[in-house]
């Protein structure tokens, strides 16, 4: 999605999605917090009530961004797992793409924390004063963590005659890589050099894989 930035303004087209990208470039930028339906009208040179045609108010667009930043997190770790080299041993070549991804995850919050941070938010609900208009669908199961599932799932495959992955094997890696995520958005390990960095979420990746040994 190509976002509208540098004073330009909206003539004509489609309007939600052009509305849709100022809103992600105000996320990158600042997290969902900056996300506020009147500047993405602003940045694209209309009405407030020109947006809010398109938009309920600020909630749904919102909810807009944060599906857009989950599928941009999903397609930084398949990037990552795409740039993996691969291994005959099929056990060994799923177990790199364990993490790849996750590692790729990672990488995504380090590298765009405000999307991360919106990838996660949680909007409020319509304010009563909006009008509700019914565009509201469901949220897309995580892709993200779809991802996770399914290659802990390979592993368990190339790993041996085993029954499967327990349904808590794919929420406990996820647990690993976003709780360290946040920690070094947010927490103690934010002040870490890189190169510390780095080791620190080697280590923990190495852990999540050694995790599907014993799970």
């Amino acid at each position: 999605m190509a976002a509208i930035s540098g004073g330009k303004t909206y003539h004509h087209g489609d309007l939600r999605n052009a509305l849709i990208c100022a809103a992600v470039d105000l996320a990158t930028v600042g997290g969902p917090e900056r996300v506020v339906l009147r500047e993405a009208a602003r940045r694209v040179g209309v009405s407030p009530t020109a947006a809010y045609r398109h938009f309920d108010g600020r909630g749904e667009l919102l909810r807009t961004v944060k599906v857009h930043a989950q599928q941009l997190l999903a397609e930084a770790m398949e990037r990552a797992a795409g740039r993996e080299p691969g291994a005959d041993d099929p056990a060994l070549a799923a177990e790199r793409r364990l993490v790849a991804l996750c590692r790729g995850y990672v990488g995504f919050a380090v590298d765009q924390p405000g999307l991360y941070r919106s990838a996660f938010c949680v909007p409020r609900p319509t304010e009563p004063e909006e009008p509700v208009s019914g565009r509201q669908a469901a949220e897309p199961e995580l892709r993200a963590f779809t991802l996770l599932r399914e290659a802990l799932e390979a592993l368990a495959r190339a790993g041996g005659p085993l029954p499967g992955v327990r349904p808590a094997a794919g929420a406990a890696a996820w647990s690993a890589v976003h709780g360290l995520s946040l920690l070094l958005l947010d927490g103690p390990l934010r002040r870490l050099p890189v190169q510390r960095r780095n080791d620190v979420v080697e280590s923990t990746l190495a852990m999540v894989v050694s995790g599907t040994r014993v799970l």
